[in-house]
This record gives structure tokens, sequence and C-alpha cells, in this order.
């Protein structure tokens, strides 16, 4: 049921929004769908990203600002990721994981060669961040 309201929020705030964050030709694409000032907390954001994976889809390689505290949820299909020098899991619908201020993420990637996948990012962020993502040099 969650994941029902989950998806379906993100879905129509994308559908509402239509602002397009970054398509990556590795086969992701992401989508700012929420952006608000936190009113209990001066200088910070609330920014939720929805990342959808084609089957076989990556992200290259990269960080988040520094400032960023990131909780994220697999929406549908399966995700692998590796943060830092932690081992590569891989999270199936239902299941989150976060990214702490400074944490860089190695692999992000459908853990599907025949199935799409999507994740939500929600951003504890400086208001004043401007790029939510830095992809690595390689």
């Amino acid at each position: 049921m969650i994941k029902t309201i989950l998806c379906t929020a993100a879905i129509a705030t994308s559908l509402a929004t239509g602002s397009a964050l970054a398509h990556d030709s590795h086969g992701d694409k992401a989508a700012l769908i929420y952006d608000h000032p936190l009113p209990n907390v001066p200088g910070k954001s609330m920014r939720a990203v929805l990342v959808e994976y084609e089957p076989g889809g990556t992200s290259a390689g990269h960080t988040h600002p520094k400032s960023a505290f990131i909780f994220a949820t697999v929406l549908e299909g399966a995700i692998r990721s590796q943060v830092n020098d932690g081992p590569v899991t891989t999270y199936r619908a239902g299941e989150s994981f976060s990214e702490f201020p400074g944490d860089h993420h190695g692999v992000s990637e459908n853990a599907s060669a025949t199935e799409p996948a999507k994740l939500l990012a929600v951003f504890v962020v400086d208001t004043s961040e401007t790029e939510l993502t830095t992809y690595n040099d390689d």
C-alpha cells in the first residue's frame, strides 16, 4: 500500500512539474519531483528525485552536495548500490538505504537486464545548493 502511494505521488508530481535533472546515456533518467524549504530548519530544503533505470541501466559514479543527507527507497524492480567502500548490495522494491554527507556512490544500477527499476531519493540539503549530483570524471 505504501509503495503504491509513494509511486503514485511521485508520478503525479513528476507530471505536474515536468522538470528533468539529467538524462544519462547509460540508461537512467532523474527528475526533480519535489522541492520545498523546511520551515523549521532555516537554510535547509527537502528535495525528492525520481530515478528511473532502463533494463540494464546504470548511473555513473557520483557524489552529492556535502550538505546532503539522502534517504533512498526502491519503488519498482531491484537496484544494485555501493556507497563508499561498502559492499555492493541489491535493494528490492520497498527496501531503503541512506547516504550521508560526503559519501561517494560508486555503483548505482538496475539489477535486472530485462525489467525497469525506479528509485525515490529524498534529500535534506542546503537550500542554496543548485547541483544535486556531481558525476566522476572517469
